[in-house]
């Protein structure tokens, strides 16, 4: 895998190509702002980017911003932001923007590996992986939502479904049988106006129909 870090904490952008290296994976560049995100991504054409939000020169929202113009650029490139808010604005562009290969994780996550090893994985493989943070916050700024449908065990359900977790995965979490995961699953589906599937295109469409409601 080939990855471009868009990040301008020297440390921290050290620190997260170090993490991947030792996992066998590639950094291809390493910018410190939107500019170099988007050079980078032209020369290098990678398999997924790891995107800070708040870059050089204003520090408010030019990664994210330039994360979106690569999503634009080149449809279906897998992006992972990094950051430690939640920018919701360009955040729910970002993720409204397709169906596949995108990521929202607070900063935090990075100090636990594994879980930021198998967010960059499923990530770059077209799945997704938001912050249940994220989720949270982004599920409040609308009074009125198609999530507003649903159960409080089906909002945790969707939840954990956001930040890429299979049917099994949520069983264990909840500590419920896979057959209840799978009925609340088709209750989402149904809620949402989605046909009721596992596949993991619908998935993540039930994850950004709430997102982009």
């Amino acid at each position: 895998m080939r990855v471009v870090i868009a990040e301008d904490s020297v440390l921290l952008r050290e620190g997260v190509q170090r993490l991947l290296a030792d996992e066998g994976i590639e950094t291809v560049a390493a910018v410190e702002n939107g500019d170099g995100l988007l050079d980078a991504v032209t020369e290098h054409k990678p398999d997924l980017c790891v995107v800070d939000v708040r870059m050089p020169p204003t520090f408010t929202d030019e990664g994210l911003r330039a994360a979106i113009e690569c999503r634009r650029r080149y449809p279906g490139l897998p992006v992972l932001v990094l950051s430690q808010y939640v920018e919701e604005r360009y955040a729910v562009e970002l993720l409204a923007g397709g169906a596949s290969g995108v990521g929202y994780l607070l900063k935090e996550r990075v100090a636990d590996v594994k879980e930021f090893v198998d967010a960059v994985r499923r990530v770059a493989d077209g799945g997704t992986s938001i912050d249940h943070e994220v989720i949270t916050q982004l599920m409040v700024r609308s009074k009125k939502s198609p999530v507003d449908k649903l159960t409080p065990r089906e909002r945790e359900v969707l939840g954990l479904m956001a930040q890429g977790l299979s049917n099994t995965a949520i069983a264990a979490a909840l500590v419920v049988s896979d057959g209840a995961v799978e009925k609340h699953v088709g209750n989402i589906f149904a809620k949402l106006g989605l046909e009721p599937s596992n596949s993991e295109h619908r998935r993540v469409r039930a994850v950004l129909a709430y997102l982009d409601s």
